[in-house]
């Protein structure tokens, strides 16, 4: 995820959005895309509500460089306006239930300029890969990992099951993580919700249209002047 063919579309995607102004990263984490964002000369504030990752982040930049303020992604205000604020891979499915997705959206346009725009990577459902009856999708099946997710699909819950090899005693470490999935256009209704647009959506970071069989979208919303 960090290599230079993926962050270099990621990067200058979001570099021209920001644009003269500058960029709110939620949820910035370790600095993945943060840091090497600022490195290109656009102003960054993040938002992350782990500790342990911001530390991470601080011993790549300095805070003067790149300030982060511990806090949740739907409620944390930081000082500014910005003509920018981005959300990465699937992280707003972190956000268990959709009033707090909303919260997010709100969030967002809180701290935008008129003008300025919200970015979401996130993938998209993959419920038609489910025969009836089933609810489990394996997304990678290698010799060093198993990853599979399952749907509750009435509460629009995806828990994603890791399995990896753990040494060479052929033990394995299990993991989940849950997640709350949301469709293209339910997300188009929470940004209206929160005064916000849709200005476009395309499937990858290099603009690609989104189709019926794209297997994530990058949508971004605009707040109007």
């Amino acid at each position: 995820m960090s290599s230079a063919a993926v962050l270099g579309p990621t990067l200058a995607f979001l570099a021209e959005l920001a644009g003269d102004g500058q960029a709110l990263e939620f949820a910035i984490g370790t600095g993945r895309v943060g840091v090497p964002l600022r490195e290109r000369g656009v102003p960054v504030m993040g938002i992350e509500l782990s500790e342990h990752m911001a530390a991470v982040l601080r011993r790549k930049i300095d805070e003067d460089f790149l300030p982060v303020i511990i806090g949740d992604m739907a409620t944390t205000v930081v000082p500014g306006e910005f003509t920018l604020v981005y959300l990465v891979y699937n992280t707003i499915t972190n956000l268990l239930t959709q009033d707090e997705q909303v919260e997010c959206f709100r969030n967002a346009a809180r701290h935008l300029e008129p003008g300025g725009r919200f970015v979401i990577e996130l993938g998209v459902p993959p419920l038609r890969f489910l025969p009836p009856g089933q609810v489990a999708v394996p997304f990678d099946v290698s010799e060093q990992h198993l990853g599979f997710d399952t749907f509750d699909l009435v509460e629009q819950i995806l828990v994603s099951h890791h399995l990896t090899r753990d040494g060479d005693d052929g033990r394995y470490r299990r993991e989940n993580s849950r997640h709350r999935y949301a469709w293209p256009t339910e997300l188009d209704l929470m940004a209206r919700i929160a005064g916000l647009e849709l200005e476009r959506r395309v499937a990858d970071w290099d603009g690609a249209p989104f189709t019926r069989d794209s297997a994530k979208h990058i949508s971004v919303w605009r707040k109007p002047t």
